[in-house]
C-alpha cells in the first residue's frame, strides 16, 4: 500500500509540475527529431519505439521544446531519469562529445527549418521606378 500511495503522490507532483511548464513540441517537430536522429539519441538503438526525453529534465527546469527533446529508447530514458545528461553519459560510458555536437547540429538545423516553416516570407521590396 505504501508503494501505491507513493506513486500516487509522485504522479500528482508530476502533473502539477507539468502543468506549470510551457510545452510547445508538436507532432511534426517530434517526427522531424526522430528522422534527424535515426534512432535513440544516446545509444543509437533503432529497433523499438522511441520516447521523448528532455535533455534538461522537467524537474530541473526543462520543457518539451524542439531544442530540449531527443528521441530515446525505453532503456536510456528510464536509466537517465532526471539526471543531468553529461553526468549520465559519462556514467554509462557513452560518447558525451559526440552527443553534444550532434544535439547542437540537429537542434540548429531543426530550429532554422521551424522558423522558416512558421515565419511567412517578407514581401519583396519594390524596385526602382522608371
Amino acid at each position: 500500500m505504501v508503494n501505491v500511495s507513493r506513486r500516487v503522490r509522485a504522479a500528482r507532483r508530476r502533473k502539477r509540475r507539468m502543468g506549470r511548464v510551457e510545452h510547445d513540441l508538436d507532432d511534426v517537430q517530434w517526427q522531424a527529431l526522430q528522422a534527424a536522429w535515426g534512432g535513440c539519441a544516446y545509444c543509437g538503438a533503432n529497433d523499438g519505439p522511441l520516447q521523448r526525453d528532455c535533455v534538461l529534465a522537467i524537474s530541473r527546469g526543462g520543457r518539451y521544446t524542439l531544442d530540449n527533446v531527443v528521441p530515446a529508447c525505453r532503456s536510456c530514458n528510464a536509466s537517465k531519469c532526471n539526471t543531468e545528461v553529461t553526468a549520465w553519459l559519462r556514467r554509462k560510458k557513452l560518447d558525451e562529445g559526440a552527443f553534444l555536437l550532434r544535439h547542437a547540429e540537429i537542434g540548429a538545423t531543426l530550429v532554422a527549418d521551424e522558423e522558416s516553416r512558421v515565419t511567412p516570407p517578407s514581401p519583396a521590396a519594390p524596385g526602382p521606378s522608371a
